[in-house]
């Protein structure tokens, strides 16, 4: 079965389900031509490695505490707290407890340029 991503105008929930923590429940929220916004759940036994997105990113802190890794250092955020990254920077992400955050990730940076 598909996912469903929201619709221009639909309300969405951002709280995290009973189960979410156990099975690392991510969900792509909402994907247009230009920008993928996915919430993330992040057990704390669970980190996502170093990798890279093409595109600028912001990375908000709903729930818990994650320590995110760019640059040779790592920014710690908590809750209502979030950090920017240009695209194509490798980065980490990993949870010093269960947390719950937002993802944007801006698509398709530089096509529509000189138009």
């Amino acid at each position: 079965m598909a996912l469903q991503h929201a619709v221009s105008g639909e309300r969405i929930a951002l709280q995290r389900g009973d189960n979410d923590i156990a099975h690392f429940t991510s969900i792509a929220l909402v994907k247009t031509e230009h920008m993928e916004l996915i919430r993330l759940v992040l057990p704390k036994e669970k980190p996502m490695p170093e990798h890279s997105v093409e595109g600028e990113m912001t990375l908000v802190c709903l729930e818990g505490e994650i320590a995110f890794d760019a640059y040779g250092s790592t920014t710690v955020l908590r809750p209502n707290e979030m950090v920017y990254l240009a695209g194509g920077v490798p980065h980490a992400i990993r949870a010093n407890e269960d947390a719950v955050a937002l993802l944007t990730i801006l698509l398709g940076a530089g096509r529509n340029k000189g138009s």
